[in-house]
């Protein structure tokens, strides 16, 4: 596998877990920065090519095929930009880096985000992830989620991650503060999908894409919970739909209030503006030694003021 010589150009070979997937879902999901519309229209045109030849969208992957991005000048795909961006890696080797992500920071370029992302960051860092779809990226964390992120370094690392989280076996464990006192433990198992009215959020709809949320509480006061959440399946904000579903929104979640509105006083004097929630520890089995190898991230110093001030204001 290699890149093209003109910056401005993506040079990528598919991977084989898109075998009997149509190209153009095959496109949407290793170009996540581009418009589904504008790659059908960058195949129509001859600006993306497979193997060199024009292919039809609904043509199906055998894998292996060479996709081939031109320069395009049309913009979007400056996103796929190198930038110096301060990312703490926790651990790399040959095969994958642990990012323990900050706060304020978005994983993927999109509508509004087109440069400052940590692919961005991982770009420039890692000059040739370039060569791997989504420049390595395995997994995402919302904007104001901090924690740890598995970036994969060779095309074989990504795939065997993937597996890894289709197979359910990589182990992500979360801690959220939220409104009211949750049960000692639950489990929610409800699907996940576009919310009906307002795009771009998500909701609990029977149509929606299998989701499982196991939590178990920590402490607790009378009206606040701190909870370990781990995730079976990973949807888009999936702990933070179920956890609002059952009366336990998220506490600083604009997106997925609930009844949160008694916090509003205490986050504007801790200056506190985003969801307390924080990726923690990450187990998986490392994809060339076999080793199952696990990481933890200290909660960030927002979280512990916030659940020191509502421990002070429970015994006021």
């Amino acid at each position: 596998m290699s890149v093209s010589d003109t910056d401005n150009a993506y040079e990528v070979l598919i991977p084989n877990i898109y075998i009997g997937q149509r190209l153009d879902q095959t496109l949407a999901s290793l170009f996540p920065q581009f418009s589904r519309s504008r790659l059908q229209n960058w195949l129509a045109k001859g600006n993306l090519l497979v193997n060199g030849q024009i292919i039809k969208p609904k043509t199906k992957v055998l894998g292996g095929e060479q996709i081939i991005i031109l320069d395009t000048q049309d913009g979007e795909e400056s996103a796929f930009r190198p930038e110096d961006l301060p990312l703490e890696i926790i651990y790399e080797d040959d095969s994958l880096a642990i990012i323990n992500k900050q706060k304020n920071m978005v994983v993927h370029p999109g509508s509004g985000n087109w440069s400052g992302t940590i692919l961005n960051g991982i770009l420039f860092r890692y000059p040739s992830n370039k060569n791997i779809p989504r420049a390595g990226i395995v997994h995402r964390l919302d904007k104001d989620t901090t924690g740890l992120m598995v970036i994969a370094k060779s095309l074989e690392a990504q795939i065997d991650l993937v597996r890894q989280l289709q197979l359910k076996s990589v182990r992500r464990e979360y801690y959220a503060l939220v409104n009211g006192k949750a049960p000692t433990k639950g489990t929610i198992d409800q699907p996940i999908g576009r919310h009906p009215r307002n795009r771009i959020k998500m909701a609990i709809v029977s149509s929606g894409k299998d989701a499982v949320t196991h939590f178990s509480t920590l402490e607790g006061g009378t009206n606040w919970s701190a909870l370990s959440c781990l995730l079976e399946t990973g949807r888009t904000h999936q702990i933070r739909v179920h956890l609002t579903s059952i009366g336990h929104a998220l506490l600083g979640d604009t997106s997925y209030p609930g009844k949160t509105k008694k916090y509003a006083s205490l986050l504007d004097t801790l200056f506190f503006k985003r969801q307390a929630l924080h990726a923690e520890r990450l187990t998986l089995t490392h994809p060339s030694s076999g080793k199952l190898m696990n990481w933890q991230s200290e909660i960030p110093d927002d979280i512990r003021t916030l659940l020191s001030a509502l421990k002070t204001k429970e015994n006021e």
